[in-house]
């Protein structure tokens, strides 16, 4: 799309109208109240577009880079951020051309437009030397396609259940999306709810967690309400050749119960091709390991990481 294409869409993209930008952001700016520990908000300028970057920790420590699943955003990493920031300088990031208050210059953005959006960001965040990045999800493809092309720039990368990456989707998964694509008034229910309820099953049978599932539930509905948001471009899986040329020091992270594919294939795969990659299966998880089990995803970062010190407490966040 043209520079002059851009300055003329409608003042209230990407959503689908003025009152859903105005729904949103109050929506939005309620729900950072819940951020359990303080944090600093960035809105970074740059060729690609305006980044929303959350900051917490101390300015000291070594910097690491958080990028939430798709129509997700940093919102969903508060329950590993207080952990997380106690070593890291930690930079959630809302990703560009997805729901958040990020926005980016062009309205259609393939996988190499992200890759050169994440390195101008992070030639921001960590000008003089390497980062850490973690993403999960579709943020953990992201992560994982940055860790390919930029591998100078990072000194580890943690892709927790990264989407398509490592394998391609299961038929299950494939199905339940394709049923996305058929509209649901409200998407209150019927396939949207399936959906969530399917990949997010193990964060239901906890107690602790099924507030904070709500809550995500209802982020997610919100993202598909009020987004007028083209559908990613489909993942391409890493081949045996990029595995196993892939430089950068790199943990997996899967939950057992993992919906998107089988967690045991993934991780046989990787000991095959790529037995330089540390690889970790989270128990009583599923794709939803940072809701069901954060202080153990947390726990097992920070010792990847280099910080030997365990997670003993849970994150508790007050709402």
């Amino acid at each position: 799309m043209s520079g002059d294409h851009a300055m003329t869409r409608q003042p209230f993209y990407p959503f689908k109208s003025e009152r859903s930008k105005s729904e949103y952001q109050a929506y939005y700016t309620e729900r950072v109240k819940a951020w359990p520990v303080a944090c600093e908000t960035m809105m970074l300028d740059t060729p690609s577009g305006t980044t929303l970057v959350r900051a917490s920790g101390r300015v000291t420590d070594p910097p690491l880079v958080l990028l939430p699943g798709a129509r997700a955003t940093s919102l969903m990493w508060s329950d590993c951020v207080a952990a997380l920031s106690a070593h890291h300088r930690v930079y959630v990031l809302d990703i560009l051309g997805d729901a958040g208050l990020s926005v980016s210059r062009r309205e259609k953005l393939k996988p190499d437009d992200l890759v050169r959006w994440l390195d101008e960001v992070f030639a921001v965040l960590a000008p003089e030397g390497p980062l850490r990045l973690m993403g999960i999800s579709y943020g953990g493809l992201l992560a994982g396609q940055y860790a390919v092309r930029f591998p100078r720039r990072l000194q580890n990368v943690v892709l927790v259940a990264p989407g398509g990456f490592v394998l391609p989707f299961s038929f299950g998964f494939f199905a339940r999306m394709a049923l996305l694509c058929i509209p649901v008034p409200g998407m209150g229910g019927g396939p949207f709810r399936r959906m969530i309820h399917w990949l997010f099953r193990d964060a239901e049978r906890g107690d602790a967690c099924r507030a904070r599932l709500a809550e995500t539930i209802t982020d997610l509905k919100m993202s598909w309400r009020h987004f007028a948001l083209p559908a990613p471009d489909w993942p391409t899986t890493l081949d045996d050749k990029g595995w196993q040329n892939f430089g950068v020091p790199c943990l997996f992270l899967v939950g057992e119960n993992e919906k998107i594919y089988s967690a045991k294939a993934a991780v046989a795969r990787l000991h095959r091709v790529a037995p330089q990659v540390k690889t970790e299966i989270i128990p009583g998880a599923g794709h939803d390991l940072v809701l069901a089990q954060p202080t153990l995803v947390a726990s097992k970062v920070l010792e990847f990481l280099g910080k030997r010190e365990a997670v003993t407490e849970p994150v508790v966040q007050e709402v």
